[in-house]
């Protein structure tokens, strides 16, 4: 029977098969000239890499305004003047209010946008990110006007982005469209009576009382009770004052009547003055148009552009982190904006 050997470098062998005897010799040689092929599909593949990525960065700084699409939405293609929608779809929250961050800036530059439609589908997010796009939004309803259409759901931190619309602006929601929802949730869940029964006992090493406030495995103490009371208190307040100023029909007082976390049909919306009237997505563009006595231009769609390294490589998802990356990011308390109740559980957004 052969027999099988395997060689290092220099080191021969002799295979004797059916009576023919069969010397194999490995030299130095052969395995440096392995060893150099190895080493430069290796250093070709990093060159490669490298290449790619710097092509994806020049992608993204020179590409379709700075890595803006603009997609054609309706009206004359060829028409100087423009409108433009961003989408507001999903929660409220990283990486998604990086890319309308984008969007808006661009809106803001291009002296070819005159108009913007805010075409809002969330149930709100972030407290500090929905504050963040207000804030932003805020600025471009001061250069050009600034409208708004609800879509199924405009709640919460949702509502709160559709402020930035101002007194000049108007709000559109369609029929069967959800709004309102307004205030803010700590996302907190008390496990302590399972913690017992389990006999699980949580002692965290703290430097304050308050280190580990929201611990699930224990009562929130009275003192920590007021300390969250403040924080929420804060951010509540800033939501009412936002929609007081911009809603011409309301005034403190009748915010904070409407401002029990409740969900409001587009009727009652209409009716309570939180939003000017019922309508589609179509509607709000000519009622934008009409403010701006525009009667040919074109209406472009905002994403933001993927880069070419993402589409090569594909970009990094949720499902690749890891399982202690998300059991810490689900510890951290956050101030939320939010229609639910349970706001760990947080949906796409484009």
């Amino acid at each position: 029977m052969p027999q099988e050997h395997s060689m290092s470098p220099g080191e021969s062998t002799t295979v004797t098969a059916n009576s023919v005897v069969i010397r194999v010799e490995a030299s130095d040689s052969t395995w440096k000239s392995t060893g150099k092929r190895l080493l430069v599909t290796v250093l070709s593949a990093s060159i490669l890499m490298n290449v790619v990525f710097l092509l994806s960065k020049a992608a993204e700084s020179t590409g379709p305004a700075n890595g803006i699409n603009q997609v054609h939405h309706s009206g004359n293609r060829k028409a100087t003047s423009k409108l433009a929608v961003i989408n507001f779809s999903g929660t409220i929250m990283p990486p998604y209010t990086e890319r309308w961050l984008k969007q808006i800036k661009h809106a803001i530059d291009d002296d070819t946008i005159k108009g913007v439609l805010l075409a809002i589908d969330s149930p709100g997010g972030l407290v500090a990110d929905s504050h963040q796009l207000y804030y932003e939004l805020k600025k471009l309803s001061d250069k050009k006007p600034v409208y708004v259409a609800m879509k199924r759901l405009a709640a919460s931190g949702g509502y709160y982005i559709a402020m930035a619309s101002g007194n000049s602006g108007r709000i559109f929601a369609e029929p069967t469209t959800w709004t309102g929802s307004i205030g803010v949730i700590v996302p907190r869940y008390n496990a302590s009576e399972l913690a017992n029964k389990i006999g699980v006992t949580v002692e965290p090493l703290v430097t304050g009382p308050l280190k580990d406030s929201l611990n699930p495995f224990r009562d929130l103490t009275e003192r920590e009770q007021e300390v969250w009371k403040a924080i929420l208190d804060d951010s509540f307040v800033r939501f009412v004052g936002v929609i007081e100023q911009n809603r011409p029909k309301l005034n403190e007082e009748q915010v904070r009547e409407l401002a029990t976390g409740q969900i409001y049909t587009a009727n009652q919306a209409v009716k309570s003055g939180l939003v000017d009237e019922i309508g589609y997505e179509e509607d709000a563009l000519a009622a934008l148009a009409k403010s701006l006595s525009l009667t040919d231009y074109e209406t472009v769609e905002y994403s933001v552009a993927p880069g070419l390294f993402d589409m090569l490589l594909g970009a990094k998802t949720e499902s690749t982190t890891s399982v202690m990356e998300q059991i810490l990011d689900a510890s951290v308390p956050k101030a939320m904006y939010y229609c639910s109740w349970n706001p760990w559980v947080a949906g796409s957004a484009k």
